[in-house]
């Protein structure tokens, strides 16, 4: 077994530079690619975008009230941080949880109850008033926040036209760039302009996920989910389980690549993201405004750059636009952490418009290498297993950056040069990015349906893989109308 292993791994890595080669195709105007959705397959899509862009929301509500909550805690921003690093660590646990629920009880319920617990903890985070309370409150969110994303990523997915893949996982990706930009937006609307302060920005967070789970509440299951449920109904009992070993046993080696690429995905967004509202302000000295103004652009970038990323990787192939998007992130790195005029604007878009360009490619790369019944589970659990890896990004950027002291502000506050740190750091996570997904594999435009359980499908040009599932097709039988919720 370890002599086939090794010959496997011998001929994957013998054809890392042809698998490089674009699948071809005339680049087609995104437009009528977008009118191939049925209006079923559209509603998936929105509900899944929502969910996942106010994850993003509640998870920057933190990184941008950092300072505020420090001071009304009594802690340093350093230790504000280790409640953005809890969040990160605990979010595998959700992935876990959520993730196997939602292959095995269905895409509404679990992301129902998701919903349901961003309300409360969101809502919790504003009456904090110790240190301890607001690590507890963040460690419990961390869960939640972990059990959406295998979900919504199926959830938009998995129904999706082949051809208008690319496009719709750039755009549901950037729910999570849309969603740091309502942090930003209404952290100015709300913070500085209310007597309650940052607890008003967390107390608003608490309403949209009511709307969000009403939303879901009128959509039925995806009918590839419905597929695979039919399958299991004229089945053995422990068809699930069965399945769940054959899984681990061909694709255990998929599994952890995919937690690896994970782990530098997340180090590329976090150092990028969590601590420069902070430098902006403690550094630069920025005013909320100008702070507020710069953000908007960088995610304004990031949206931009997942939809014409994530559409591009259809005629490009996942990894050279992931390849791409490194290079392009890291020509950019010099103006984006050491310009200092106006023209940082700028810097900030395109480095962002690199980074979350990356991303939008994320969530059809991750389904397309994921066993078909265990699509939620596996694309939940990489990405927040490699949030784990990650999850320390901001503590280690602001732990370094007091190694580089600048002079104090007016105030008498500490300033730290974070611009040069965060400038190596993510050098560094760009080269490793790039690396990984130079050596992993690719299963552009594989079918995400299921006809049946492990089909065999023998036309993988990767030998790390061997043979991996054939998807199905869109087409279901008639009878799994009877199922649909």
């Amino acid at each position: 077994m370890t002599a086939t292993l090794s010959q496997r791994l011998r001929d994957h890595l013998s054809t890392r530079w042809s698998s490089l080669k674009p699948p071809g195709g005339k680049i087609e105007n995104p437009i009528p690619l977008l009118r191939m959705l049925t209006f079923r397959q559209w509603m998936f899509f929105l509900v899944a975008f929502c969910g996942w862009t106010w994850d993003a929301f509640d998870f920057f509500t933190v990184s941008m009230t950092a300072t505020e909550i420090a001071e009304a805690l009594d802690v340093s921003v350093k230790d504000i941080t280790w409640g953005i690093t809890l969040v990160l660590m605990l979010r595998s646990v959700g992935a876990l949880v959520f993730g196997l629920a939602s292959d095995k009880y269905g895409r509404k319920w679990p992301f129902i109850v998701n919903c349901v617990l961003f309300a409360v903890l969101e809502l919790a985070t504003g009456f904090v008033n110790t240190y301890q309370q607001f690590l507890g409150v963040r460690a419990l969110f961390g869960v939640a926040m972990g059990g959406i994303y295998g979900n919504c990523a199926a959830t938009a997915l998995e129904d999706c036209p082949i051809e208008a893949r690319g496009i719709i996982s750039g755009m549901l990706q950037e729910g999570y760039a849309f969603g740091y930009l309502l942090a930003v937006v209404f952290d100015r609307a709300l913070v500085t302009t209310t007597a309650h302060g940052w607890r008003t920005l967390f107390w608003f967070g608490a309403g949209p996920p009511v709307l969000i789970i009403a939303f879901r509440m009128v959509l039925p299951e995806t009918d590839a989910y419905m597929a695979q449920r039919h399958l299991e109904r004229t089945s053995k009992a422990d068809e699930f389980k069965q399945q769940a070993k054959k899984a681990w046993h061909e694709y255990w080696h998929i599994m952890v690549y995919l937690v690896v690429i994970m782990a530098g995905f997340n180090f590329m967004s976090h150092g990028s993201q969590d601590l420069y509202p902070t430098m902006l302000k403690s550094q630069l000295n920025f005013s909320t405004d100008k702070t507020t103004v710069t953000m908007v652009v960088a995610n304004l970038g990031a949206i931009a750059g997942g939809i014409f990323f994530g559409h591009l990787s259809e005629y490009f192939g996942r990894r050279s636009s992931i390849m791409f998007c490194c290079v392009l992130g890291g020509a950019l790195i010099y103006p984006w952490a050491y310009v200092r005029n106006n023209g940082i604007m700028a810097a900030v878009f395109f480095l962002q418009f690199a980074v979350q360009g990356a991303w939008g490619i994320v969530p059809i790369y991750l389904s397309e290498l994921s066993p078909p019944a265990f699509r939620a589970f596996i694309v939940g659990i990489a990405y927040q297993l490699g949030n784990l890896a990650s999850s320390a990004s901001s503590t280690i950027e602001t732990t370094i950056g007091e190694r580089f002291p600048l002079p104090a502000a007016a105030d008498g506050s500490s300033r730290y040069d974070y611009a040069e740190v965060m400038a190596i750091f993510m050098g560094c996570v760009f080269v490793f990015l790039f690396v990984v997904t130079f050596l992993g594999p690719e299963k552009h435009s594989v079918e995400l349906a299921v006809d049946a359980p492990f089909e065999r499908y023998d036309g993988d040009a990767d030998g790390l893989e061997g043979d991996v599932v054939k998807m199905g097709s869109h087409h279901h039988n008639e009878k799994l109308a009877d199922d649909r919720v």
